[in-house]
């Protein structure tokens, strides 16, 4: 009776572990990268360090035994190409996304994806319509992104171009790249690797094309030049800037493991309950530690969306287990493809 007692307190406390950790990454993930592109403005160069360490970290963990992911591949990495350019393009948006707004815009077109891909769904992939709770909640999603939208005082043309451009990319991720990388049969890990590995390479490429290359060039020359002349008070890349980028790199991390190994360790309502609450918790910790958030009605519109968001979880988990019951195996996997999804797409 001691060692089952025993078995299952350690049990108890490593899920407690692994869904605080989730929690705790994924609610300052958006907040530190904010803090990031703050302090250094090369959103090209930020995503490729977060690829690097991303990439870098799986392969070392697996080396020392800690995950396995499958080995990298060039006739895979050739098939998995498509999915890796649009997560580039993902995380490139939401990157510059965050340059020109608060996390709360960030986070009100985050929660406003149902829109697009019970669209596409139907659209494309001749899903049927939504049933009428799911689209009750969709309503609510649009009302509540609306809202924010009319009442944004620091509304910007530039923001609102990669908030859409975003929303785009994010929902077409979710909606076809899915289903392309669960037919490759990678496994969790190897996704992770596949996908920040890839778009490490494609890194230069849109350095070039955005011209990125020559400004962070022209900073390095800046900084050379203010040292010589005894200005470090007014360098780029100082120690804030640092710290800002390898907490991003970090945390980046953070979340694909606490992510892929809470989602193992506890069921699938118990995790969606935690990335609402998740949101929440970045909302709060936005507000309170700086004013680059949202007015007191738009943080308003903003809880109204989320609200809608976990409205239309709901709907889609009871669609799905309706389904389930019918067809067992294709219900399993696609509540394995949208926790595939959803863990590395919530960046």
């Amino acid at each position: 009776m001691v060692p089952a007692k025993v078995d299952g307190a350690k049990q108890y406390y490593a899920t407690s572990t692994l869904v605080v950790g989730y929690a705790l990454s994924s609610s300052l993930l958006a907040v530190i990268n904010k803090y990031a592109i703050t302090k250094f403005d090369y959103p090209g160069l930020l995503t490729a360090l977060q690829y690097f360490t991303s990439a870098l970290g799986v392969w070392v963990l697996g080396r020392l035994g800690f995950l396995h992911h499958d080995p990298f591949t060039v006739d895979v990495a050739k098939k998995f190409l498509p999915a890796a350019l649009v997560f580039y393009l993902a995380i490139f948006t939401n990157t510059n996304l965050l340059r020109n707004a608060n996390v709360d815009t960030f986070i009100v077109f985050r929660s406003s994806t149902p829109l697009l891909v019970s669209i596409a769904d139907t659209a494309f992939r001749k899903q049927p319509p939504p049933s009428r709770w799911t689209f009750v909640s969709l309503v609510v999603i649009l009302a509540g992104a609306v809202g924010y939208v009319a009442t944004d005082s620091a509304f910007s043309l530039t923001a609102y171009s990669w908030a859409f451009a975003y929303l785009v990319t994010i929902t077409t991720e979710m909606v076809y790249i899915k289903h392309m990388v669960t037919n490759l049969g990678l496994n969790t890990w190897g996704f992770v690797l596949y996908n920040n590995l890839l778009a490490l390479m494609m890194a230069p490429l849109f350095w070039v094309v955005s011209g990125e290359y020559a400004d962070v060039f022209h900073a390095l020359i800046m900084r050379r030049s203010n040292e010589s002349q005894g200005m470090n008070h007014i360098v780029p890349f100082d120690a804030s800037a640092l710290f800002g980028v390898s907490l991003s790199c970090v945390f980046g991390l953070l979340i694909s493991f606490f992510g892929f190994a809470a989602r193992k360790a506890i069921s699938a309502t118990a995790f969606t309950v935690t990335g609402v609450v998740n949101k929440f918790l970045t909302v709060v910790i936005n507000v309170m530690i700086w004013d680059k958030h949202a007015s007191p009605i738009g943080l308003l519109c903003l809880l109204v969306t989320i609200a809608g968001g976990v409205m239309y979880q709901q709907s889609v988990s009871g669609d799905h287990a309706a389904a389930a019951a019918s067809q067992p195996t294709a219900g399993e996997k696609n509540d394995e493809e949208n926790g595939l999804l959803g863990t590395t797409s919530g960046v």
